[in-house]
């Protein structure tokens, strides 16, 4: 894992320790950081779900929120600066908004939008991984709650993943079915020691209950630990 993607947080809460600032102020400060983050996101979901009430006729409406998180990811660090990317690319000028069912993606009926959860910022209070893919789930559970909306989660790497699915299952009260689309399992325990990695987190999905049924799709490698954990979780390779 990169260790400039790693070290921000942690060095400025190692810096903090080292002055002798008393760890509850610290945990108190980060706090406020991370329920401003939440407040954001939950008054910007709430103003969605009251306009596409108000317009009426939606039993559903897809809601996008990005988490740029791009520090579990073993190699390079892209994926964080995504979700401004992945809209920049929605709303250029050569998009059709029409969709092939005649749906406007304009129509907040249909697409709506509550931002980014501050990540960086969160992190640059030294939040550990623990208490930020907490984080990652509430932001998810927030927009739930704001009926119709939907979400429709921009990463990020795919170590939101666990977060993400925790959040829908815990929300929905049981586990959910999972269509996979990538190359790789991401079964690792702790890859590289990290066991909330890129690369681990349907390891975490899967103890924690959270899948009734995975299907991974465009698999093209497995090793030996892959394997294991395959018969670990699902009883057969």
């Amino acid at each position: 894992m990169s260790a400039i993607g790693r070290s921000r947080g942690i060095h400025y809460l190692q810096k903090l320790s080292a002055a002798n600032i008393p760890s509850d102020l610290i945990e108190k400060g980060q706090s406020r950081v991370i329920d401003a983050s939440l407040t954001l996101i939950r008054e910007k979901a709430k103003l969605k779900g009251e306009l596409v009430r108000a317009l009426g006729g939606s039993l559903a409406s897809t809601s996008l929120l990005g988490v740029p998180l791009g520090h579990n990811s073993s190699f390079l660090q892209g994926p964080a600066f995504a979700p401004p990317r992945i809209r920049e690319a929605m709303w250029c000028g050569s998009t059709n908004s029409t969709t092939e069912e005649g749906k406007e993606l304009k129509d907040p009926r249909v697409l709506t939008d509550v931002g980014d959860l501050a990540v960086q910022e969160i992190r640059d209070c030294g939040v550990d991984d623990d208490r930020l893919m907490n984080v990652v789930s509430e932001s998810v559970k927030i927009v739930m709650e704001e009926d119709p909306l939907r979400p429709l989660v921009l990463g990020g790497d795919h170590s939101i993943s666990y977060p993400v699915v925790r959040a829908v299952s815990q929300k929905l009260g049981g586990p959910v079915d999972i269509l996979h689309l990538d190359a790789h399992p991401d079964i690792y325990d702790a890859f590289e020691g990290n066991k909330y990695s890129h690369a681990s987190p349907f390891a975490r999905i899967m103890e924690g209950g959270y899948a009734r049924r995975l299907l991974q799709v465009g698999i093209r490698s497995i090793n030996s630990e892959g394997r294991e954990q395959g018969k670990r979780n699902w009883g057969k390779e």
